[in-house]
């Protein structure tokens, strides 16, 4: 009889034994089968990502509207959005290092609001110059520090596994967020204005702040747990004896003093551009940028517009194309986990090249059977190339395949911001976009083989430049 308590007992000492401990060595109890914190990160990186994707849905839409009450021209609308996707593009690098530095979370909303700030101001433009400032400057900062090199340093960060998958659904957020906004957008744009889609993108940015300062840890150490999937016995080992994406894992994790943030995401350009590696992705990631937010995000609904489309239906297309991103990009992920990344970039970028040839044959003042395939075949496409790019930059370049992925993503933004611009002056100066699509399509071609020739296993200056990431 005696005996009984020390039985019952058993379990819990069991469950105490092997439960983890905390950073400071102290054990934690939790109880079993409890929601790990990552996943609550994730869904909220998740909101964060819908609420900074507003304004991606909304240059195609406001283009038409802008033009008919400023006479604007295409060029100097094109020439925002391309300020836009540069900064876009060239504050990822620096915001994953801020990010290390600072913290996910402040950087976050500091983003939030200076998209929300660009956007509201957006009603008070009356010369061309003050639309590069809010849709330009203002709100290229905060989508670049809210790129998806967000979602791969929460990926890196928090998880272990199932890396993949969750850049997969963290990267379909900005899908989303095109989704849920740009119906709306397109409406207000025409009744009651384009001013009250601003405010709504504004709106839906500053509406997700509370959740980021509130639930969005900065990292495992700060909620007391381990990443997920993570084993309790590798936090033992030796830094040297683990792997460069573990590595990497723990400096994101360690709450401890950083060096210079700028410093820092330079030199990691420095070591990442000896690497051949690094310029095959930045070569095809700026020709996924081109051919997407470049030319379809930016030109589609005005080029339907010349077909006769109204901007309400092209619009609804692109939506479309929002939904069938979100499956594909999960899929992506989930496929990433499983295949060789190489081959699936060149995968992804053939059939995208394959959809922008036929493209100028598809358009028409109606929504043909065929431009619902393009859509749906494009939208599966649209941003599947992360996942399996971040792999690659995680694989390759360990510790520092977050900030290398921000330079990455740059180059992805310099080929989004050149494409919009040539294809504005395209359209001014031949009255089409037809050149801009079959270019579009050739590029892609070079972007498979690129892809189809990255190596698999790292050679003596790739190795190299990982042992010196591993003891920095």
């Amino acid at each position: 009889m005696s005996t009984l308590p020390d039985e019952a007992a058993v379990p819990e000492e069991r469950e105490a034994a092997n439960a983890p401990e905390r950073p400071n060595g102290t054990e934690q109890a939790r109880p079993p089968r409890r929601l790990h914190p990552a996943w609550i990160v994730a869904a909220v990186a998740f909101l964060a990502l819908v609420g900074a994707a507003g304004f991606r849905a909304a240059p195609g839409v406001l283009m038409v509207p802008l033009q008919h009450e400023f006479g604007w021209s295409t060029t100097v609308l094109s020439a925002a959005v391309s300020i836009n996707l540069v900064l876009f593009g060239l504050t990822a690098p620096f915001a994953a290092a801020l990010m290390e530095r600072f913290g996910v979370r402040a950087v976050t909303a500091t983003a939030l609001v200076l998209i929300g700030m660009g956007s509201a101001l957006t009603v008070l433009v009356n010369q061309s110059w003050q639309i590069l400032l809010t849709w330009g400057l203002l709100i290229g900062l905060g989508t670049g520090s809210m790129a998806l090199v967000f979602a791969a340093t929460i990926a890196n960060t928090w998880f272990t596994r199932s890396r993949g998958l969750v850049i997969g659904i963290l990267t379909a957020g900005s899908a989303a967020g095109q989704l849920v906004f740009l119906p709306f957008i397109a409406m207000l744009a025409q009744d009651p204005g384009w001013r009250q889609a601003s405010l709504l993108i504004a709106a839906g940015a500053l509406a997700v702040v509370p959740l980021v300062l509130k639930f969005l840890k900065n990292s495992p150490a700060e909620a007391g747990v381990l990443p997920y999937g993570a084993e309790p016995a590798a936090q033992t080992q030796p830094p040297a004896a683990q792997s460069p994406a573990a590595a990497g894992a723990q400096r994101s994790a360690d709450p401890g003093p950083r060096a210079n943030a700028a410093v820092r995401a330079l030199q990691v350009l420095r070591r990442a551009s000896k690497v051949r590696t690094f310029w095959a992705l930045a070569a095809g990631f700026a020709i996924c940028g081109a051919t997407t937010n470049g030319l379809i995000g930016t030109h589609f609904i005005p080029s339907a517009h010349d077909h006769g489309m109204p901007e309400t239906t092209a619009a609804g297309l692109l939506a479309v194309v929002g939904i069938f991103d979100i499956l594909g990009t999960i899929a992506s992920g989930w496929l990433t986990d499983r295949f060789n990344p190489r081959i699936l970039l060149a995968v992804y970028y053939q059939f995208r090249g394959i959809g922008l040839l036929v493209l100028p044959l598809l358009l028409s003042a109606e929504v043909q059977p065929s431009m619902i395939v393009f859509v749906v075949i494009y939208g599966l496409d649209w941003v599947a190339t992360v996942p399996p790019t971040a792999a690659i930059c995680r694989e390759t370049f360990g510790a520092d395949g977050s900030v290398v992925f921000g330079w990455v993503f740059a180059a992805h933004q310099l080929g989004a911001a050149a494409a919009a611009l040539a294809a504005g002056a395209l359209r001014d100066a031949t009255g089409h976009y037809t050149y801009a699509w079959l270019g579009a399509a050739a590029m892609c071609t070079i972007a498979a083989v690129i892809s189809a020739t990255i190596r698999k296993h790292r050679g003596a200056g790739e190795a190299q430049a990982g042992a010196e990431h591993i003891a920095a």
